[in-house]
């Protein structure tokens, strides 16, 4: 798959972004720093988006595959599935906060080692 000057410029900015993003809570948090969040985090979900559907996609098949070889064992297909379909699907504020970390390998919860974050309302 080949992407477009276009399109890899705005990845590598999405990176830099979420590379730059302050860590901890600002003092700061006026209605102009949390648009420009939003509006950098939707531009890093159209990007980041699409490649986590992929790689979710491709460990249902792959997870299939390996129940199918394995005889049917269950924990090898959850081995496969659970890393690719778990995880965050798109980038929010609190990520680029550095709130919290990304997760693009999905974590099984018996193996969270903290309890989940409050889901953020949506507007």
């Amino acid at each position: 798959m080949r992407f477009s000057n276009r399109a890899r410029r705005a990845l590598l900015a999405c990176v830099v972004m979420i590379a730059l993003a302050p860590q901890g809570a600002r003092a700061d948090d006026s209605i102009e720093s949390e648009a420009g969040l939003g509006a950098a985090a939707a531009v890093c979900s159209l990007f980041y988006g699409p490649v986590k559907v992929v790689y979710a996609l491709s460990g249902l098949i792959f997870g299939g595959m390996a129940w199918g070889l394995s005889g049917g064992d269950s924990d090898v297909l959850r081995a496969v599935v659970t890393p690719a379909v778990r995880g965050d699907y798109v980038i929010t504020p609190a990520l680029l906060r550095g709130e919290r970390p990304l997760e693009f390998f999905g974590k099984d919860p018996e193996y969270r080692s903290e309890a989940p974050a409050e889901a953020e309302p949506v507007y």
